[in-house]
């Protein structure tokens, strides 16, 4: 039950950062993995890497917040696998300003991808999901989702929305075999937070308010999507992991 043998997986923003470390967990667990990222030669080097290492992978260029790639999604997998055992809502942007100081368009673009874009592809792929019977979707969201912790007002409503609809869906769709459940790490080294975290004063603060003294590595936050995809964490729905090394209990 350590494993993914046989599962079939569909990771969004598969091609860096946490979503990239969560596809070769899910491919050395035995997953079958579906990858999808906007950056279409990203993703054909990707997924030409991975086959020459004997991998079941397909990459795919979509972006999940349009209706169109979502249905182009949902076609694949239904015409070539017929069922989905585990959905990984990771892909997601951030613009950090002041809320005074954001465009409508702007605002409107973070919580298009981060919150609506997992609920559409979510309800999209529900019937592939059933028809598993033993689903598991995981939503990344992240410490914003609870704190204020700087990252901008809308990133922030993003993921605190994608928290409760964690939540919501967890109970609504429990009795069709589908668990929901959210990962909320810190600070990670991603190609997100590469030039925030190049600051040596904003790094600093970061340090001086985790008791770990370090920022995560994206295999860290991948392995708790792991963990929440097997069938070893059957019981688990409807919860989020806080992976913050302290931060959220550290008051001083």
């Amino acid at each position: 039950m350590w494993k993914l043998n046989n599962k079939k997986a569909l990771i969004t923003g598969g091609t860096k950062g946490i979503g990239k470390a969560t596809l070769l967990d899910f491919l050395d667990l035995g997953a079958e993995v579906l990858f999808t990222a906007r950056n279409q030669d990203e993703v054909k080097y990707v997924e030409t890497d991975l086959r020459k290492k004997g991998h079941k992978v397909k990459g795919m260029s979509a972006d999940s917040a349009r209706s169109e790639d979502v249905k182009k999604i949902a076609f694949w997998i239904k015409e070539n696998w017929n069922s989905l055992d585990i959905l990984v809502n990771n892909a997601g942007i951030n613009i950090r300003k002041q809320a005074k100081d954001y465009s409508e368009e702007e605002f409107r673009k973070v919580l298009e991808i981060n919150l609506i874009a997992p609920f559409e592809l979510s309800r999209a792929l529900y019937p592939l999901l059933k028809e598993s019977g033993k689903a598991s979707i995981v939503n990344v969201a992240s410490s914003a989702a609870m704190q204020d912790v700087g990252t901008g007002t809308p990133y922030a409503m993003s993921k605190s929305g994608l928290l409760q609809q964690s939540r919501s869906l967890a109970v609504e769709w429990a009795a069709d075999g589908i668990r929901v459940n959210s990962v909320s790490p810190w600070f990670t080294i991603t190609p997100l937070t590469e030039s925030y975290l190049h600051n040596d004063e904003r790094m600093n603060a970061i340090l001086s308010n985790t008791p770990l003294k370090r920022v995560a590595e994206a295999e860290e936050i991948s392995a708790i999507i792991s963990f929440l995809a097997m069938d070893k964490s059957s019981f688990i729905t409807g919860q989020n992991i806080v992976a913050d090394g302290g931060m959220s209990i550290s008051a001083l």
